[in-house]
């Protein structure tokens, strides 16, 4: 544990509280630890609009239901 929080210049408690899931964790945390370990491209893909399947939801309920209902070609 020590190793890891060291590699990605964090406390030692802070990697902890990442591992528990702890909400109040930073994003920026979270992408120096991915790029501490050579994995940027899980937090770009997880970044990616394509696959936020809620906020994808959300925008099409905001489209007139004429555009809504229309079959994609």
């Amino acid at each position: 544990m020590a190793y890891a929080a060291d590699r990605a210049q964090i406390s030692r408690s802070t990697l902890h509280k990442v591992e528990r899931g702890d909400p109040g964790v930073s994003l920026g945390i979270l992408a120096t630890l991915l790029v501490g370990f050579g994995m940027l491209e899980r937090f770009e893909t997880l970044m990616d609009v394509r696959w936020d399947r809620a906020g994808l939801a959300k925008q099409d309920l905001r489209l007139p239901r004429r555009i809504r209902g229309a079959p994609e070609s």
